[in-house]
C-alpha cells in the first residue's frame, strides 16, 4: 500500500502531537547541552598543555568522561539510564523521560565541538590578550567565545540535527515524538502512509534547522 492522503488527514492530530513532542525533547536537550557542554568544552581547551589554565589531571579526567559517554551507542545509553531517568522525572516513558538520555548524549557531543572550535583560534590572539593583562575570565568571554562564536553556532546546529536522530530512536522505548509515531503506526501496523509522512517531516525539519544555522553562523562571522 502506498501513500493514502485521506488516511494522512485523519492522522494529522497525532502527527502534530508527535512533532511538538520532538521539538520539546530536542529543545530541552540542546539547552542542557549548552549550559553544561559549553563550560566542559571550554575547560577541555583551556586546561590543555600551553594554555593559561593548564592542568593535565583535569584535562585527562574530563576527556576520559566525555569519550566514555560518546563511545556508548545511544540505544544502549537510553536503556542504561532508565534508573537515572526514573529518579529524575519519576517515569521512564514520554518525551520528558527521553530528554534525560538525550541531554546526557548531547553534553559530551557538544563539548567536543566547542573544544574543536576553540582550537581553530590563532593562539597569537590569546597571547596578545594575556600580554595586555586580561584575566582568564576576560579571555574566555571576550576572546575565545567571541572568536569562535560562528563555529560554535554551527556546532549547535550539528548537535540539534543529531538530537533529532536520537529522539527518533527514543521512540523505540516509548519516548514519544516522531520516532514513536513511526514505530507504533509505520512499523507495528505496516502503515506506509505514516512512515512516509514521518520521514518527510524529519527531512524537512533537518533542512530548515541546517539552513537557519548556516545563515546565523554567516551573519555573526566577523572574519
Amino acid at each position: 500500500m502506498g501513500f493514502d492522503f485521506n488516511h494522512f488527514l485523519e492522522l494529522i492530530p497525532e502527527i502534530n502531537t508527535a512533532f511538538l513532542q520532538t521539538i520539546y525533547m530536542i529543545s530541552i536537550s540542546l539547552a542542557v547541552a549548552i549550559v553544561i557542554g559549553l563550560p566542559v568544552g571550554i575547560l577541555l581547551y583551556v586546561t590543555d598543555k600551553g594554555l593559561f589554565w593548564e592542568n593535565k589531571t583535569v584535562q585527562r579526567i574530563l576527556g576520559f568522561v566525555v569519550n566514555l559517554v560518546r563511545s556508548i551507542p545511544f540505544i544502549i545509553l537510553l536503556v542504561a539510564l532508565i534508573p537515572l531517568t526514573e529518579w529524575i522525572v519519576k517515569t521512564t516513558i514520554g518525551p520528558t523521560a527521553a530528554s534525560v538520555s538525550l541531554s546526557v548524549a548531547a553534553i559530551p557531543f557538544f563539548a567536543r565541538i566547542v573544544e574543536t572550535s576553540l582550537r581553530e583560534i590563532d593562539k597569537g590572539v590569546i597571547e596578545a590578550a594575556i600580554a595586555a593583562g586580561a584575566t582568564p575570565w576576560m579571555i574566555i568571554k571576550d576572546v575565545l567565545l567571541l572568536e569562535a562564536r560562528s563555529s560554535i553556532i554551527s556546532g549547535m546546529t550539528l548537535t540539534l540535527i543529531s538530537l533529532i536522530g536520537f529522539s527518533a530512536m527514543a521512540g523505540t522505548v516509548g519516548g514519544g515524538g516522531i520516532g514513536d509515531l513511526a514505530i507504533r503506526y509505520g512499523y507495528y501496523r505496516y502503515d506506509n502512509t505514516i512512515m512516509i509522512a514521518t520521514v518527510v517531516i524529519l527531512i524537512v525539519l533537518v533542512q530548515v534547522i541546517q539552513l537557519a544555522g548556516d545563515f546565523i553562523a554567516k551573519v555573526i562571522d566577523k572574519r
